[in-house]
């Protein structure tokens, strides 16, 4: 009897005992397993962090680089105590102002083709506008009223009071403003597929939160040294030309002037909204043709035209910089149109 007690408490001494050591070695394995992913993360973090410390680094020094080779153009002006760039070409009695779409670089050089194709004719001024080309930035409201009130200021410096207003893009929506300011100084407008107020999409604000930070980081100056530039095809410019239109490109792209002017877009259409170009002002209208991505593009601009007493409008087909692919055609449009 006592034999078979001890078996029994035996067998109950090490029953659980066995049932422990597969418990045991599974705790370790899950404990194990568990490390990888915490070891993998670990390794990335490490890989993200001297990666972006690389592009950081490779940023700055590239840009002092850069800002070593950069050559100057135009003239600068004092307005409201900062320097704006502006280009000055041909000797014509009549003057033609060119405004450039939002972020273009440098609307100095980007102008150059069509400034060269009407500079036989005309004085053609380029202004480049806070945080564009060779101008400083600055912590002005990026506002219609405020850009209209310094171009002004700008043409003001140089002596240039009476002139055909033209712009791509955005200048469409700053260009009402500023006809609206300045209606006497203003002869006509051209506009080169330039927005108007109640376009598809104007209402929407585009999201510029961490762009600032992509920048410092070099991201951006990766990013583009990955795409295909814009002038890459173009034989208008050359090999310098192409340089420092990407010199200025990385120098100016998401700086925190031109974030505050993506950042008011939406309110800069808003307001453009009850404006309109005056029907004594002659209207010329180069706009893309088949646009798929902005509905009844061209019948807005129809609209615009229709308004005015002597407005035109020229389809052509391209791509929204119509100045880089039809040139000829623009320049010789706006000579006809001008001389009657």
């Amino acid at each position: 009897m006592e034999g078979g007690v001890r078996a029994v408490r035996s067998r109950r001494w090490e029953w659980p005992v066995a049932l422990a050591r597969p418990q045991s070695i599974r705790t370790v394995t899950v404990k194990t397993i568990a490390k990888v992913p915490l070891v993998s993360i670990s390794v990335i973090a490490g890989l993200i962090a001297v990666g972006l410390a690389t592009t950081t680094i490779v940023n700055v020094a590239a840009s002092a680089s850069e800002d070593a080779e950069l050559l100057s153009y135009g003239q600068l002006v004092r307005v409201d105590g900062k320097n704006m760039n502006v280009v000055i070409s041909g000797d014509g009695t009549e003057t033609i102002v060119l405004l450039p779409g939002l972020g273009t670089a440098a609307p100095g050089l980007d102008f150059a083709p069509l400034v060269s194709a009407l500079d036989d004719d005309y004085r053609v001024v380029v202004v480049e506008p806070f945080g564009y080309g060779l101008s400083d930035q600055t912590d002005e409201a990026r506002t219609s009223d405020n850009i209209a009130e310094e171009v002004h200021g700008a043409l003001q410096s140089i002596g240039v009071d009476r002139y055909v207003l033209a712009g791509h893009s955005i200048a469409g929506i700053y260009g009402l403003e500023y006809v609206d300011r300045f209606r006497t100084e203003v002869t006509a407008f051209v506009g080169i597929d330039s927005s108007v107020p109640n376009q598809p999409g104007s209402k929407n604000a585009t999201s510029v939160e961490g762009m600032g930070a992509l920048k410092g980081l070099g991201l951006l100056r990766l990013l583009t040294s990955i795409a295909p530039g814009m002038y890459d095809d173009l034989a208008a410019y050359d090999a310098t030309a192409r340089e420092q239109l990407a010199i200025l490109g990385h120098r100016n792209a998401m700086s925190s002037t031109l974030i505050d002017e993506i950042a008011r877009t939406p309110d800069n259409f808003a307001a453009a909204r009850n404006l309109a170009f005056p029907h004594d002002l002659p209207l010329l209208l180069f706009v893309v043709e088949n646009n798929p991505e902005l509905a009844g593009w061209v019948r807005l601009h129809e609209d615009q035209v229709a308004h005015s007493d002597r407005g035109t409008l020229v389809l052509l087909d391209g791509g929204h910089y119509l100045h880089h692919t039809k040139t000829a055609d623009i320049a010789a449009a706006t000579v006809a149109f001008l001389s009657h």
